[in-house]
């Protein structure tokens, strides 16, 4: 899908037009980097929301907010102070599992539902080390049986929300800990590249340096 960016006058926002629609575009609030304060910040649930919109070619206005120092227009629209925001018909939607499914409601084509029965394996980025091992093996097993993606051959809804929780994982646990995808799991490791290299990760995923330095408190304590 060709977009181009549109500089807003406060320099903090940003519009993205799908070539291929007419739409005024959905004003959606996201985190700020840490680094560069015109950028998309480290949030997986801000980037699950914008590849849904880019799958559905809706276009979007982005406006960053600096969460460490939240602004009142933002506080009025988000009591508590969270991302992601988004305007749909008049009325600001918290919540990235709201967002989502009350743009599959909205924009029904292209359709991005996964199947209820491919829904039920746990998130393989909670818990501890062992914990995840065990997550990604049985992932494994399911996308060389199942795949390239969870609803096969199409991407859907759970490949968008899972997609960012691993790439923060990867970044964040190969900085602190060392760690990474053993090589054991190659569909794992097939499918996140498969993910990443999508056009429109690429375009909404954080930087690797936000991605480290909001991952600080939580690896390392």
């Amino acid at each position: 899908m060709a977009a181009s960016f549109v500089p807003r006058s406060d320099s903090r926002c940003f519009s993205v037009r799908a070539s291929s629609s007419g739409d005024e575009p959905l004003e959606v609030c996201v985190k700020a980097s840490i680094n560069y304060p015109d950028k998309l910040g480290d949030c997986p649930f801000t980037q699950r929301v914008l590849l849904t919109l880019e799958a559905k070619q809706l276009p979007y206005h982005i406006k960053v907010v600096d969460l460490a120092n939240k602004p009142e227009w933002f506080l009025e629209i988000s009591p508590e102070g969270k991302v992601p925001v988004i305007k749909l018909e008049e009325k600001w939607v918290a919540d990235s599992d709201v967002i989502t499914q009350s743009l599959e409601e909205k924009y029904p084509n292209p359709s991005l539902v996964t199947p209820p029965e491919k829904k039920t394996s746990k998130d393989p980025t909670d818990g501890t080390e062992q914990a995840l091992l065990a997550e990604l093996t049985s992932f494994n097993d399911y996308i060389k049986d199942n795949g390239p993606f969870i609803n096969g051959e199409r991407v859907s809804a759970v490949d968008l929300s899972l997609g960012p929780k691993l790439y923060h994982l990867q970044i964040a646990l190969g900085h602190y800990k060392g760690w990474s995808i053993p090589e054991s799991l190659s569909y794992v490791k097939d499918y996140m590249k498969r993910i990443f290299s999508m056009d429109s990760f690429i375009k909404t995923q954080a930087l690797k340096e936000d991605v480290i330095a909001g991952w600080k408190s939580k690896v390392t304590g």
